[in-house]
């Protein structure tokens, strides 16, 4: 399972992302001995205005060496309650966490795409990231967007003449509607020979105007 990641962010146009206020990444700590350790997990915790629901479509963020990710998402429970659900598990952000590649790349998280789980009527996401390397002390995910679903284009008024134009996409279909061959073959032939016989009788026609009472007129023939 991956998400598309770039150089840039992977925004297109006319997109307006979700309201939203994510918290600064707060890493966990394990109390061990006399300093607390800390095993290499943050979690930024996001909530819409006003405890808002919404339906999440993508979500976009630029990496900052988190070498995998989860997100789990607040949705409606059984009798109105509220209940976490993991929606991605341990994605790769990093193909190996103690070098750079895609330590600060973009990345686009599809809902039919990477999300294991619905993504409607959502209040509340958590993203859980993971850096095991001991290079980086530092690791987050910046510039956070979250973008609903897509709206379709209103429908244009057309003149009535334009809708009854046939779409170049669709031709006829001539499957099952091609004559016989051997049928057009005998009908060219025909043709043919009624051509040479047109051809025949109107070269005969162009000398009979010299014939008289069946043989030829020699003044006729000798004066004109």
């Amino acid at each position: 399972m991956s998400g598309a990641a770039g150089p840039g962010p992977p925004v297109g146009p006319g997109r307006s992302p979700l309201p939203c206020a994510p918290r600064p990444a707060a890493a966990l700590q394990l109390s061990g001995g006399t300093e607390p350790a800390r095993p290499g997990v943050a979690v930024i915790d996001l909530r819409f205005p006003r405890g808002a629901a919404a339906d999440i479509q993508e979500i976009v963020f630029k990496n900052f060496y988190t070498a995998f990710l989860s997100v789990r998402v607040q949705r409606p429970g059984p009798g109105g309650s509220r209940r976490w659900v993991t929606c991605l598990r341990d994605l790769c952000l990093m193909p190996c966490p103690h070098t750079e590649q895609g330590a600060q790349d973009y990345f686009s998280l599809h809902r039919n795409q990477q999300m294991l789980c619905d993504m409607d009527q959502v209040t509340a996401v958590r993203f859980i990231l993971r850096q095991p390397s001991p290079v980086w002390l530092q690791f987050t995910i910046e510039e956070l967007q979250i973008f609903p679903p897509g709206q379709k284009s209103p429908q244009k008024d057309f003149p009535s003449w334009l809708s009854q134009l046939t779409p170049l996409e669709q031709p006829a279909s001539l499957h099952g509607e091609l004559p016989d061959p051997e049928k057009v073959s005998t009908e060219v032939q025909q043709m043919w020979m009624l051509t040479e016989v047109i051809r025949t009788r109107q070269a005969a026609a162009r000398i009979g105007r010299f014939d008289v009472d069946g043989c030829y007129d020699v003044n006729l023939l000798s004066y004109t």
